[in-house]
């Protein structure tokens, strides 16, 4: 089973109006305990993002009201949030989103590749926004119940009969006895891919090892 971002995401859409003052931005992450809050236009669509690095360049930056012709583009774009006073002009932009039916594995992936601790999450429609993905909301997947997880890791195996489950504390252990060695291979491959599993001991014996029988052709 696939787990999707409106599986774990919050309901609660962290925002602000492009119009929001330094001091309402500062006053919605105090309230809901974020690091970042989404910026949107007039229709609920997401425009930018404002995080707690912006908002702290007001007090890092001890010259932003001067500028040299000497400075890089990024000491410009930082002189410039820290003047500046409203969301349209602290946030980055564009809002980099997903939608509910999004993987939760592909935000992950995002959010890894991006730095970022949340994303907002939009309807694929209309393209407002619906929710909040927190990183949080992502590592709760390993907080799925043990018999939840017992239950797909037998699903994935072609004959269950043959093999004894354990999981505990989102490791799984497997146990019994395969054909060959590339099987055993191919089904530990199998049970790490499920979504909530932390790790995986394979105990299963092999009455083939496969792997040693391949032939290398001769130099010529």
């Amino acid at each position: 089973m696939s787990i999707e971002v409106k599986d774990v995401m919050g309901r609660v859409a962290i925002a602000v109006l492009e119009s929001a003052s330094f001091a309402e931005i500062v006053a919605a992450m105090k309230r809901f305990a974020v690091g970042a809050v989404t910026v949107i236009d007039v229709e609920r669509r997401p425009v930018g993002v404002v995080s707690e690095d912006d908002l702290l360049l007001k007090e890092a930056d001890p010259v932003r009201h001067s500028v040299t012709i000497f400075e890089s583009r990024k000491q410009r774009q930082e002189h410039h949030k820290a003047a500046a006073v409203t969301a349209a002009h602290l946030m980055t932009a564009p809002a980099i989103t997903v939608t509910p039916g999004t993987l939760v594995r592909d935000a992950a992936r995002l959010m890894h590749a991006r730095r970022i601790k949340q994303l907002p999450v939009i309807d694929p429609a209309t393209g407002r926004i619906v929710g909040t993905l927190h990183q949080r909301d992502v590592l709760s997947i390993f907080a799925r119940p043990a018999d939840e997880l017992k239950a797909e890791v037998q699903a994935v195996l072609t004959e269950p009969e043959r093999f004894s489950v354990d999981v505990d504390g989102g490791v799984v252990t497997i146990s019994g006895e395969a054909g060959t060695r590339s099987q055993v291979i191919a089904l530990t491959k199998a049970v790490r891919a499920i979504e909530g599993v932390i790790d995986v001991v394979c105990e299963v014996t092999v009455s083939e090892d496969d792997l040693d029988l391949v032939i290398v052709p001769p130099l010529l």
